[in-house]
């Protein structure tokens, strides 16, 4: 099978009435909410089929058997990629971090860095910032649940732009067109980045469409980047 062929949902997956997250796959247990969730609101019967992941690459096939899981199938394995795709991306208003999130871990970030830039206006103190990737998390765990994967990103931040922008080429309309080799990009603020933090960063690279809004931008360059892993 190709690595390609591998990051694709597979068909267990995709016909399970449920898929959660657990801490242990060789003896996956389901918590309180997860409980609630499948029987409450999904309103699973005994005998369907329910896949669970750690998160982290492995899962298997269950039965959700009288509120709980019984092992049906042994313990897959879906590797990490080689490159892993990093989305750096300026703290947006309200709501839309975990929006975007949400979306990132659906197309299949394995990383994902919320960044201070010098034009930000959204800033995380330590408090704030807690609080803030508590919900991204849960937000990226609802997504895992959702899409059926089984590798959840990392959530991190906030980070100063200028430590991560070396590290990654940055969103510019007046960059390069982006090419194979992206796999970490930067999205800076709603104001732009400033010269200092362009000249920092590796390259600078636009995307398709105009001037985008920072979740437009990272959502358009995840999908370039993990799009790669499906070219056979």
């Amino acid at each position: 099978m190709t690595h390609a062929g591998v990051r694709r949902v597979d068909e267990v997956l995709r016909r399970a009435a449920a898929h959660v997250v657990v801490d242990d796959v060789d003896t996956p247990s389901l918590t309180e909410v997860d409980e609630h969730h499948l029987v409450r609101v999904l309103r699973l019967r005994d005998g369907e089929l329910v896949t669970v992941t750690d998160g982290e690459g492995s899962w298997r096939a269950c039965r959700f058997v009288r509120g709980a899981l019984e092992t049906d199938g042994v313990v897959a394995t879906v590797p990490r990629r080689a490159s892993p795709v990093v989305i750096g991306v300026a703290i947006p208003k309200r709501d839309k971090p975990e929006w975007i999130v949400q979306k990132l871990t659906e197309l299949g970030a394995d990383q994902i860095v919320f960044l201070h830039a010098e034009r930000s206006v959204v800033r995380w103190d330590d408090d704030r910032g807690a609080k803030h990737l508590a919900r991204a998390r849960h937000a990226a765990l609802e997504a895992l649940h959702q899409c059926r994967a089984v590798w959840l990103p990392t959530i991190e931040g906030p980070a100063p732009a200028a430590a991560f922008l070396p590290l990654a080429v940055a969103a510019d309309p007046a960059g390069r067109v982006a090419r194979h080799g992206d796999r970490v990009f930067a999205v800076g603020p709603e104001g732009g980045w400033t010269d200092d933090e362009l000249a920092s960063a590796s390259d600078r690279v636009c995307l398709p469409g105009a001037i985008l809004r920072v979740e437009t931008a990272a959502i358009t360059a995840c999908v370039h980047a993990v799009g790669l892993d499906f070219i056979v």
